[in-house]
């Protein structure tokens, strides 16, 4: 691995600026030890900064800024201005300002992501609601980037130490999510996770547990029909590929403790998957976006507007995405630089060696 990827550059955009995301980075860049891994870089503007700044009087947050990639100081925070004008900002309030300038922090942020002048980004929160318009039609960070990088699919990936959560749908209502629960989405949602959980955590050979729809996974077809004649048969279908199992009633799942026989385990649901997830992560989760070229994390809350500009936000969530992203930007090094050469634990001499041993054996 390069000096340069030993060290990646990793760009923070702000998320809504009248929420708890400047407060966030404050306090988690306001640990000097945290330049020993990565280059930061903050989407926002100098003033934003200063005035989230001046409510944490203990925060020993000091930077640079400017709008140079290749003049980045390693030694420091690096702000990228995204804008020079003055915000009224008003820390707990929903308004037009908070979404405008988190959309423009965050668009900035995921161009720079795109055209590789960073390695990866962590996303403050944004308020979906506030931020939708005819400009950014999307509801939330992962329909963009998927928009944004062409991807064909991603996975919403909820990732801590003891467990791993994806989603077949993310922001749908209830009424319309088993509209959305296709034999095709199950099995996309099912590769994306296995070449992530190979590529981005580093497990081999992952196995994925898949969740039913309906209580106790439909009881044969007695509470609904969707177990048996899509997720089923998804299930396999995937097994050609993979070590996929299920379909898992989700509360005896959890609350029997299967989840820790799996690498991953497949939700069809939002709340199906988050919840538990939530419980079981002990506010050290972290949202990933899995199926991108590039490395996107997040905290696993909100906004939190209640609390905004209060100095109460608690910063565990963003500074395990911040490491996160780290974590999976080597890990993704190290699984190209296998591909690329299976024997790149052996030098040259030690090759060399096992040849010549082989020889003497014949002779």
């Amino acid at each position: 691995m390069s000096h340069e990827m030993a060290k990646p550059v990793i760009g923070f955009s702000c998320g809504d600026l009248n929420g708890i995301g400047m407060e966030l980075i404050l306090k988690t860049l306001g640990d000097h030890r945290l330049l020993d891994f990565c280059t930061p870089v903050v989407f926002a503007s100098n003033k934003s900064i200063n005035f989230y700044r001046k409510s944490l009087p203990d925060a020993n947050f000091n930077y640079t800024s400017g709008r140079d990639f290749s003049r980045l100081n390693p030694k420091q925070v690096n702000i990228y201005n995204c804008w020079e004008e003055e915000v009224a900002i008003t820390p707990g309030q929903l308004n037009e300002i908070g979404g405008k300038y988190g959309r423009i922090s965050l668009e900035q942020a995921a161009q720079a992501l795109k055209d590789g002048h960073i390695h990866g980004l962590v996303t403050a929160p944004i308020h979906k609601k506030n931020v939708y318009s005819e400009e950014f039609p999307y509801t939330g960070h992962t329909p963009f980037l998927k928009a944004l990088f062409g991807a064909q699919d991603v996975l919403m990936f909820m990732v801590a130490e003891n467990i791993r959560v994806g989603l077949v749908t993310e922001h749908l209502t209830i009424a319309e999510v088993a509209k959305h629960i296709t034999r095709e989405a199950i099995l996309s949602k099912l590769k994306i996770m296995h070449n992530s959980l190979q590529k981005d955590f580093g497990i081999d050979k992952p196995r994925i547990a898949v969740l039913g729809l309906n209580p106790h996974a439909g009881d044969e077809g007695l509470i609904g029909n969707e177990e048996e004649t899509i997720i089923k048969p998804a299930v396999k279908d995937a097994r050609h590929q993979m070590l996929a199992f299920g379909p898992y009633s989700a509360d005896a799942f959890f609350a029997r403790g299967q989840h820790e026989r799996f690498d991953g385990v497949l939700a069809m649901y939002h709340d199906q998957g988050l919840i538990p997830f939530k419980s079981l992560a002990i506010g050290e989760g972290v949202n990933y976006t899995a199926g991108l070229s590039a490395v996107r994390t997040s905290p696993d809350h909100g906004t939190a507007f209640d609390i905004a500009g209060k100095g109460k936000a608690d910063h565990t969530s963003f500074l395990a995405a911040t490491f996160e992203c780290i974590e999976i930007i080597r890990k993704r090094m190290g699984y190209s630089e296998m591909r690329q050469n299976p024997l790149r634990k052996m030098s040259a001499r030690m090759l060399a060696n096992a040849v010549d041993e082989k020889i003497e054996e014949t002779e």
